[in-house]
């Protein structure tokens, strides 16, 4: 049911920008990558690029797109449509996009308030926050994870693997096991947390009048513009935060809440606890890293700083993900479903000697 509900899904957004693509290539109104006003523009890959080109490509591919995933929904027809899928995914997820998800999401808070107090500030109202522009790379980056979840779903039905945890007859690798996946989960941690420091160092020295990678006049712009050095330094202090919180991953408080939780001290933290905001911080870290390596220009050697930290996320994004999936490998357990995974699995033990779970797929 799942599987039939996803593929249509996937299938009516591909065929809804097939036709979006249809209206703008005929001169329909509304196009999202005309060029604007500088203060709704975008850093996605295609601002700025001509109808003439882009509306067919979207009518190809959405209309193409709408097919195929009808089709993978309905059949095993080779790996042919598995890359088409990932293709898609990968496109419209990670390589269009730019910071907004990102920035959509630390912003999440703050807009749910606005919605209610309203913007502070010259900007009038969330529509000054969420416009067309934007609002349109938030439904494509949708469509890349659309396609990212077909194309998963598709590629365990040609290996005969379950449909809910993706496990099959075969013995699993050395990697695949909770005491593999904890040695390399490890490394994981490891790289996503050094790859941001530079982002936060920089961040944290402007906030305190250290102008490291940026010219006098852009730190006397930041320091002029109302809340602009105050929200670089929240930034730097969510990143913080994040790297704190990547190292639960891996540790036993990321298993079995710590002693100063006192309402739940003792119990077993639940794995999607864990699994569903790194799975989404780590999706959305690597499209804004692309941005930023798509970024420097003349002034990239006096102002590398604004740019080069960021172009570390897409180390930070991928080394999270890989830190993520271990996590879950670790912490699987029977699957409901199919009735895989040894019951020991249930009982395995870190390398705290906390419980890793009991919950099933």
């Amino acid at each position: 049911m799942l599987k039939t509900t996803l593929g249509y899904a996937t299938a009516l957004w591909s065929l809804t920008y097939g036709a979006l693509g249809i209206y703008w290539t005929a001169g329909g109104s509304s196009y999202p990558f005309a060029p604007v006003v500088d203060d709704h523009r975008t850093a996605s890959l295609l601002e700025g690029a001509p109808v003439g080109v882009v509306g067919p490509g979207m009518v190809v591919l959405g209309l193409l797109g709408a097919v195929v995933a009808v089709l993978m929904t309905r059949r095993s027809s080779g790996r042919v449509f598995l890359g088409f899928a990932v293709t898609m995914a990968v496109l419209l997820a990670l390589v269009i996009p730019d910071y907004t998800p990102l920035a959509m999401l630390a912003l999440s808070p703050a807009l749910v308030m606005f919605a209610f107090t309203g913007v502070p500030g010259a900007q009038d109202g969330v529509g000054d926050i969420l416009y067309w522009h934007r609002v349109n790379i938030l439904i494509i980056f949708v469509g890349g994870l659309l396609w990212a979840a077909t194309a998963v779903s598709y590629h365990r039905r040609l290996r005969n693997a379950c449909a809910s945890c993706g496990r099959d007859d075969r013995p699993p690798r050395a990697w695949q096991t909770p005491e593999g996946a904890l040695r390399w989960g490890r490394r994981a941690v490891l790289i996503a947390v050094v790859a941001n420091i530079p982002y936060e160092f920089t961040r944290v020295a402007w906030y305190f009048g250290w102008e490291l990678g940026i010219t006098h006049e852009f730190h006397q712009m930041m320091v002029d513009t109302p809340g602009m050095l105050e929200m670089g330094l929240a930034m730097a202090t969510l990143g913080i935060g994040g790297s704190i919180l990547t190292h639960g991953l891996v540790h036993r408080w990321g298993e079995v809440y710590p002693r100063w939780i006192w309402f739940k001290a003792g119990r077993r933290v639940p794995p999607l606890l864990a699994l569903i905001p790194a799975s989404i911080v780590a999706v959305v870290l690597i499209p804004a890293g692309l941005m930023n390596i798509r970024l420097p220009g003349d002034n990239a050697g006096s102002e590398w700083g604004l740019a080069l930290p960021g172009t570390l996320w897409v180390v930070w994004g991928a080394a999270l993900g890989a830190a993520t999936y271990a996590y879950y490998l670790r912490r699987r357990t029977t699957c409901r479903r199919c009735g895989r995974g040894a019951p020991e699995a249930a009982v395995l033990t870190s390398r705290s000697g906390a419980l890793v779970g009991r919950n099933s797929e």
